[in-house]
């Protein structure tokens, strides 16, 4: 068994959409990013990476590289999930928190769960909390949302 942590944060901004988990949030604001800005699946990609000794995000799909520009971060994940699946292992559960004052994000898990299943992890190995911050920091404030996830990772068919 091995374990990872992952986190990840974007600041909003008016003219982008909102995708969390791979699913796209109705909100008048979206995250910044070189990718799609999709705060959950880049820490649940960290968690993976962190539990594979593989490094960061960053390392495999570097923001000054166009090629990444506006991918979709399932896509980025699935890459991720297949390089675990590579090496021997398998996710035997992803547990994640998104903070964000707004908009409330609970109705809109089982949308992310199913989005994420694309990149190859079934539904029933993710656990998704939405959480405020009760007004304090940087989302607290509504600047934007950070997100974080553990990831469990057991060797393949064991």
């Amino acid at each position: 068994m091995r374990i990872g942590i992952g986190y990840d944060s974007h600041r909003f901004s008016a003219g982008c959409k909102l995708v969390l988990g791979g699913a796209e949030i109705p909100f008048e604001m979206g995250l910044v990013s070189h990718s799609d800005g999709d705060a959950l699946c880049h820490a649940i990609t960290d968690a993976i990476l962190g539990a594979l000794g593989e490094g960061d995000i960053g390392k495999h799909f570097p923001d000054n590289d166009e090629k990444w520009k506006g991918a979709s971060s399932v896509t980025l994940l699935k890459t991720i999930v297949d390089l675990a699946g590579s090496k021997g292992y398998e996710i035997t559960w992803i547990d994640c928190i998104v903070i964000a004052e707004k908009p409330k994000l609970a109705p809109h898990i089982e949308a992310m769960k199913q989005a994420l299943s694309k990149a190859g992890i079934p539904t029933s190995l993710i656990n998704i909390k939405a959480k405020t911050n009760e007004g304090m920091g940087f989302t607290g404030r509504g600047e934007g949302i950070a997100a974080q996830a553990v990831c469990l990772l057991g060797k393949a068919g064991q």
